[in-house]
């Protein structure tokens, strides 16, 4: 009795790039009855600009001999772009000697399946070819967990402080390059210590994981916003002068400090101090200079009262914004 048909989880796409029009009709009714999303191309041309956009097939099913571009051309092109997600591909063949099926698996064919092939065996190789690109996928995805570890702090979801810092200084370049304006905000959190000593450690997490919440829906989709280190965040403001810098510093301080945070059935009201320094785009200063430039802006308004903003470039005559 028949076995049911094969349904891959949302019908995995598959190239097949066939030229002989009988072929290419029985591969599509085969692939279609296991479940498969079948893609056609009649040569390796159109096969090419198939496989070349991001949303390409993950599996590809070449003929070695097609015009405008043979399978294993193709296969090269396929693995010189080194995209990923991973293409898995299946070469179709009628060559049968050692060196030919060499040369194919060389250009960066998978495997491989003599022509006339056997219906059983191809899906067979093509549920290895599944099991290897999940494993990819796997793969992939553990990578991409550890670069987020990496970069990321754990409470928040920021950037830390390496990863803030590296940011900074790709802005600083970018910013010299294109002569435009970049600013950076030094933020702390007022008596952060008395949360801690009165509600517990774990308030103070949530404290720190919602003031990086009202941060990420307060700057911009292109601000880069970092845990510089304790209750202590640094913000980059790239294509921003200190003025606008110091406007939406502003924004943010209220923000906080009007909405009391929820902590265990009280709230806790939290303000912050901030420091504000900024490059005009006519004289790029160096990245280590702007950051110190904003923590001193940040301990003038400290020093005058906290719930404060403060501009790098006032802190000498004692001009602040905000409230004392």
């Amino acid at each position: 009795m028949e076995s049911a048909p094969e349904q891959p989880v949302n019908r995995m796409k598959v190239l097949v790039a066939e030229d002989n029009p009988v072929f290419q009709s029985m591969l599509r009714a085969l692939l279609t009855k296991w479940g498969y999303n079948v893609v056609a191309a009649r040569d390796g041309l159109a096969a090419w600009r198939i496989l070349e956009p991001d949303t390409a097939p993950r599996l590809a099913i070449l003929d070695w001999m097609m015009p405008g571009m043979d399978g294993v051309e193709l296969c090269r092109r396929v693995r010189a772009a080194g995209r990923e997600p991973y293409i898995y591909i299946l070469l179709l063949t009628a060559r049968t000697e050692s060196e030919d099926l060499v040369q194919g698996m060389e250009a960066g064919a998978d495997d491989y399946l003599t022509k006339p092939f056997n219906a059983h065996e191809l899906r067979v190789r093509l549920r290895a070819g599944r099991r290897i690109l999940d494993l990819q996928e796997e793969l992939v995805a553990a990578r991409e967990a550890l670069r987020d570890q990496a970069t990321h702090d754990g409470l928040t979801g920021l950037l830390n402080r390496n990863a803030i810092l590296d940011t900074m200084r790709t802005e600083m370049t970018r910013a010299a390059r294109e002569r435009r304006p970049v600013a950076l905000l030094m933020v702390d959190l007022d008596r952060f210590k008395l949360v801690n000593d009165s509600h517990g450690h774990a308030a103070g997490d949530a404290v720190l994981r919602e003031t990086a919440r009202r941060m990420k829906s307060s700057f911009r989709p292109y601000d880069s916003i970092g845990r510089y280190g304790g209750e202590e965040f640094l913000i980059v403001l790239p294509g921003c002068d200190a003025p606008a810098a110091q406007a939406q510093a502003e924004r943010f301080r209220e923000a906080l400090a009007c909405e009391p945070i929820p902590i265990g059935g009280q709230s806790i009201r939290v303000t912050c101090s901030i420091g504000v320094s900024g490059s005009t785009g006519l004289s790029i200063s160096n990245g280590d200079t702007l950051v110190n430039d904003a923590d001193l802006a940040l301990y003038q308004a400290k020093d005058h009262g906290r719930n404060q903003v403060a501009l790098a470039s006032a802190c000498d005559t004692g001009v602040l914004a905000g409230v004392g």
